[in-house]
């Protein structure tokens, strides 16, 4: 009878603690839906002390709904992040946080078919990417502003820039940190450029295994945690993990393409604004050599910073040097 007692007892204590956590969850469950409904309306969901905290969504002239975060007070100087493939804006974090603390307003997108942005089938080529770009500018009506790409988003920018951003007179300064110009794919005019088979490598990788393959990527090349030596930040690499794991194969897959062969010459010859380009000497996915050497002499305005024995992805693994050398060239 005692051991039925105990027995009937345990049961009722794990029935209310159940009841309890079923209860908690329902309770929270239509605060999520509100804050998710706020967020497809473009309504702030928070506040800061530096001013709103937005995170929106916004429908191109295609029919794309292009995911952004805007950080900071609405009449703060604006700078514009551009992700590198396969991320999110959330590869920025380091950044945002550190120049929305310093007074500016900073806003990052993520491209189409990547992060939270719609994973539609078409449109993973260069055009759409600084349509895209074009679309989120003007609904914010940004102007005067700093626009920095990383990689990938290093070619979105200056897409951007010299397509849509000086001929509107909304850009004001451009920053290319690791980034694919003038063309990463080796061709006639392009000697140095690297072979297509190492592109098509990628691609065999993403479509035979996906998640192995960013795991690998990420705790290899991108951040140098293959040299010797070196020691593997596991948090860095499954944020990378998370991030592209977010985002549609598809687009990430066609996205090779878009940023290996596409030719930013005429971008960067057309570009008048002045513009920072920033890379490691030791990145390993967009080597110096045919990429910010070559940058720095087709722009116009460019001022070259080489970092000895940086990876590609500098901005995460030395923050703590690139962040005040963005402030600079930003106050400069």
């Amino acid at each position: 009878m005692k051991d039925d007692l105990l027995s009937s007892s345990g049961a009722s204590r794990r029935d209310v603690l159940l009841g309890a956590m079923a209860a908690t969850v329902a309770a929270g469950l239509p605060r999520v839906a509100l804050a998710q409904a706020e967020r497809r309306q473009n309504l702030p969901t928070s506040k800061s002390s530096k001013g709103s905290t937005t995170m929106s969504t916004i429908t191109t002239k295609d029919g794309t709904e292009i995911y952004y975060k805007d950080w900071g007070a609405k009449d703060a100087r604006p700078i514009v992040f551009h992700h590198g493939w396969p991320l999110s804006g959330d590869d920025w974090d380091a950044q945002m946080l550190y120049f929305v603390d310093k007074g500016y307003r900073v806003v990052a997108h993520d491209r189409r078919g990547h992060g939270r942005s719609a994973q539609v089938s078409d449109g993973h080529d260069m055009d759409h990417y600084a349509a895209d770009v074009a679309a989120v500018v003007e609904h914010l009506d940004l102007r005067n502003t700093v626009h920095i790409g990383h990689s990938t988003g290093g070619g979105e920018a200056a897409h951007y820039t010299a397509r849509y951003g000086q001929p509107q007179g909304r850009v004001a300064k451009l920053v290319l940190i690791g980034a694919v110009p003038p063309i990463m794919v080796k061709t006639p005019a392009n000697p140095g450029g690297l072979p297509i088979e190492v592109f098509d490598g990628l691609r065999k990788a993403l479509a035979g295994n996906r998640g192995q393959f960013y795991l690998d990527f990420a705790g290899g090349p991108f951040y140098g945690f293959n040299r010797p030596g070196a020691k593997p930040i596991s948090g860095v690499i499954e944020n990378w993990w998370r991030q592209g794991m977010m985002g549609s194969a598809k687009a990430q897959y066609e996205g090779i393409k878009a940023f290996s062969e596409t030719d930013f010459t005429e971008d960067l010859k057309t570009i008048n604004v002045p513009t920072l380009v920033m890379h490691g000497d030791d990145d390993q996915i967009v080597p110096i050599a045919d990429s910010a050497l070559l940058s720095s002499k087709l722009l116009k305005k460019a001022t070259l910073k080489v970092y000895e024995k940086f990876p590609h992805g500098m901005c995460t693994t030395h923050a703590d040097v690139v962040n005040p050398d963005l402030l600079a060239f930003i106050r400069s």
